[in-house]
């Protein structure tokens, strides 16, 4: 955030520690079973959002979304694929990401 100015900050939505914590926990699990490489954190307008790569030149495999305005709809927390779909969404990220824990999820290449 260094050389933004302070109202830019401001109109940005960030993930909290808490949330960035369990985020890159799971993201570690990914890269030790050697299927991601990389990510990206970008915070924008209206969401933050945490992409993870299978390779770096690549389209992110899953995008973790925080949209605080939809937090009294579905929920603030979604996760989407390469094309946009939502896989998940709901209102706590602690259940959200128990979509990584899954047996049978597998990447394939």
């Amino acid at each position: 955030m260094r050389g933004m100015s302070v109202s830019a900050r401001e109109d940005t939505v960030m993930f909290a520690r808490p949330e960035l914590d369990a985020i890159l926990s799971v993201y570690g699990r990914l890269v030790a079973s050697g299927d991601c490489k990389d990510y990206a954190i970008d915070g924008l307008a209206d969401r933050a959002v945490f992409s993870i790569f299978r390779r770096t030149s690549e389209f992110p495999l899953y995008r973790i979304e925080k949209v605080p305005a939809n937090a009294k709809k579905q929920g603030a927390w979604k996760i989407l694929a390469p094309g946009g779909t939502i896989l998940k969404r709901g209102h706590e990220l602690a259940s959200l990401l128990k979509f990584f824990d899954r047996k049978r999820f597998r990447v394939v290449e």
